[in-house]
């Protein structure tokens, strides 16, 4: 079930949450709309929902499958909907959570009982929550209950699944366990889904695509890998990950940063005048004499060696700050020292001038 939506665009009053927004799901893909708050991402989600109509447009519409779903109800759409904070009945069981939305349907669409028990048990084994079908909400862990949610979402055999910052409330660790066993459900049940989060990390690690969004509008669309290593825009490149951000000119094709100069030859056709240089802090090196590269003098600051790489934290001589993320072997082998002077060697930069980016 493919999802289409063309030329979308919502205001509440005199604040624009969407503006002229077109995007296509594949079938069977799992779609991570990114953002800070306020991009619209969430209203999106809701559209997609029939929770909320978007403004009227003669251009726009909704397509399920290519079949236009504009003006159906949200029982009429067949979406599964998952919130951040679970919804579940606590009056209810983990079983009875499940078969809710089974039990309400018209009489002549519901299961029989047996064929209602089969399929909550089937999903109860799905969400690897076997023998909790008696207990209640309050008895379980915040993960569980999450679980549980989805399980609800899916028993209604929805078209689609739309997920709302689904792990938004749990802490990092829960998250990080449940995003992978997202991606494993997903990979099993190949139902198309649409996820909301603000959370980086969990976009790239879950989805196919991420759907980058800012200020009511899709700044770029692509897999993990393109919107990370190819952003389209500054902001993509300073919303996805830790990144250093400098100052400079292009002039006759070179990108100019104090006393470092890159050479770009794709950036021939630029005029001259002020760029955006960006690198991110793994994409930097760190020696202890000039080896005749473009470099940065700077002094070390502040070093955080805990974690899977050592953080350096650097000031250039023009006081700009600067973050090189090293390896553990590169980092002992160096062995800095705060108030060390060194230089700093861009491995990879992304350029950024009015109307050109490379």
């Amino acid at each position: 079930m493919s999802i289409e939506v063309k030329h979308i665009g919502k205001s509440f009053g005199s604040f624009a949450a969407l503006r002229d927004v077109s995007l296509r799901v594949n079938d069977g893909e799992l779609v991570a709309l990114l953002g800070p708050s306020g991009s619209g991402k969430t209203t999106l989600l809701r559209i997609i929902a029939g929770l909320e109509t978007a403004d009227p447009n003669p251009r726009s519409e909704i397509l399920f499958h290519d079949a236009s779903v504009t003006n159906r109800s949200v029982g009429q759409r067949r979406v599964g909907f998952v919130f951040q904070h679970y919804a579940l009945f606590r009056h209810m069981s983990v079983f009875e959570n499940i078969a809710f939305g089974l039990r309400v349907r018209p009489r002549n669409e519901r299961p029989s009982n047996p064929e209602l028990r089969d399929r909550v048990n089937h999903l109860l084994k799905l969400i690897q929550l076997e023998g909790f079908g008696n207990r209640y909400p309050s008895q379980l862990s915040g993960g569980q209950r999450q679980r549980v949610a989805l399980a609800r979402a899916l028993a209604v055999e929805p078209k689609v699944l739309l997920l709302d910052e689904p792990f938004g409330a749990l802490d990092a660790k829960v998250r990080q366990g449940l995003r992978t066993w997202l991606r494993k459900l997903h990979d099993e049940i190949h139902l198309t889904s649409v996820l909301v989060t603000h959370d980086q990390e969990e976009a790239l690690e879950v989805a196919d695509r991420v759907v980058v969004m800012n200020q009511a509008r899709i700044e770029q669309v692509g897999t993990p890998d393109e919107v990370f290593h190819r952003p389209a825009t500054p902001f993509v490149m300073e919303f996805l990950g830790q990144v250093n951000v400098f100052r400079g000119r292009v002039s006759g094709g070179r990108v100019l940063l104090g006393e470092l100069a890159l050479d770009h030859p794709r950036h021939t056709a630029a005029r001259d005048g002020s760029a955006t240089v960006y690198m991110r802090p793994h994409e930097l090196d760190i020696k202890l004499s000039r080896n005749g590269a473009p470099s940065l003098a700077a002094r070390v600051v502040r070093l955080n060696p805990a974690g899977s790489v050592a953080k350096v934290h650097l000031r250039a001589t023009d006081g700009a700050d600067i973050q090189v993320d090293l390896t553990l072997d590169r980092f002992h082998e160096l062995n800095l020292a705060d108030g060390d002077d060194v230089f700093v060697y861009p491995k990879n930069a992304r350029v950024f001038v009015p109307d050109y980016a490379i």
